[in-house]
Parts: C-alpha cells; structure tokens; sequence
C-alpha cells in the first residue's frame, strides 16, 4: 500500500514539473538565451579587453624603444594617448616616462595627466596613493602651501604605506620655506605613526636633531 502511494506521489510531481515546463516553455526559452547572451558577451568582453592591453602594451614598449634609439618625435603624443586609455598598468608607467625624461615642460598639462590616473583611473589603492605622493611631489618646488596639502589630502588622512612619505615631503616643504614649527611637527607626526616606513623614521629623527634641538 504505502509504495503504491508513494508510486503515485512520484507521478503526480513528475506530472506537475512536466506541466510547468510545458506553460512557461516561452519563459524559460527567454531565459535561457539570455543567459547565454550574458555569457557570451562576457567571454566577448573579456577578449576584447585582452586584445586591448596587448596593443597598449604594445604601444608603450615601441614608442619606449623609439624614443631610447632617437626617434622622440611622437612619444609625447603616444604616451599622452596611453595615459588617456586609463589602462592600470600602463597609464602610469607612461606618465613616469614623460616626467622621468622631462619629456613635458608645461605643469598644467601634468597636472591634468596626474588627475586623469587619480581620478579617472581604476587603479588599486596604494597605486592611487603612489601617484598622489608623486604628484605633491612634482608640485612642491613652485605651488603653493595650500594647493600641495589639497594635493596630499587623501594620502595623509589614508592607513596607507606612504603616508609617512607624504608627512615627510610636508616636512622638508615647510623647512625650505623656513616655517620651522609647521616643518616639525610633520615630522614628529612621522615618529608616532604607527606603520611608519623605518627609513623614514630615521631621517625624520635626524631632522629633528639636526635642525630643530636647542
């Protein structure tokens, strides 16, 4: 008795599931292309995205090698192109090049590369926070005291790594400005912090001894 039932459960479930099929047959049908258009378009994506960094790849290492063996005409203009394809790995190596062989002369037109990684860029964090620094320090020789603690702002309210490289860079900005409190107490914020680098520590107590004891 309790397998005929049981025999006639399994009918009867088997017998729903069949009807359900068969009154959202459209339904299902729609759903399933759909998920194979998401799919395929993510694998299509994918290659595309793939295809993409291998010719900005590509790009940069040419226009590297042109420039190192004397054709410099069009490296400023391919790696400006470069830094504008916002790609995390070699929009910044293309601003290094340009800054590393002073290859731009106008700050302006750095700055807006800096803010194109910075606020542009999908960059992971302490590579963001790099370019921060980089930019503060670019920017320390003729800007204003303002304009470079804007510039440091995130870096020196972050857990970041290179924080203490920030305060650091605040601290020698201030003393070349003969603004010695303000210089020291960049500084001492170095030697409480936390995840300080260790180098840095050193060179800010030998600041501190050197420039600022009694």
């Amino acid at each position: 008795m309790d397998e005929d039932i049981a025999a006639i459960n399994t009918k009867t479930r088997n017998e729903k599931i069949k009807n359900f099929f068969i009154e959202n047959k459209k339904m299902i049908i729609i759903f399933l292309s759909i998920l194979a258009l998401i799919i395929f378009s993510y694998f299509v994506y994918d290659e595309i995205n793939q295809n993409n960094k291998a010719k900005i790849a590509d790009k940069y290492n040419i226009s590297k090698i042109n420039f190192i063996s004397g054709n410099k005409l069009n490296v400023e203009k391919e790696m400006i192109e470069i830094i504008q394809s916002k790609n995390k790995t070699y929009s910044p190596l293309a601003l290094y090049f340009l800054l590393d062989n002073k290859i731009i002369n106008s700050s302006e037109k750095v700055n807006n590369l800096f803010d194109i990684l910075i606020k542009d860029t999908n960059l992971d964090g302490e590579i963001k926070y790099l370019i921060i620094y980089k930019k503060a320090l670019y920017n320390s020789d003729f800007e204003t005291e303002n304009n470079i603690l804007n510039i440091l702002n995130p870096l020196i309210n972050s857990d970041s790594i290179l924080k203490s490289h920030a305060l650091y860079l605040l601290g020698e900005y201030f003393l070349s400005k003969n603004e010695k409190q303000k210089s020291k107490e960049f500084f001492e914020k170095i030697l409480i912090l936390e995840n300080s680098n260790p180098e840095i520590k050193i060179e800010a107590q030998k600041r501190i001894q050197r420039d600022f004891s009694e």
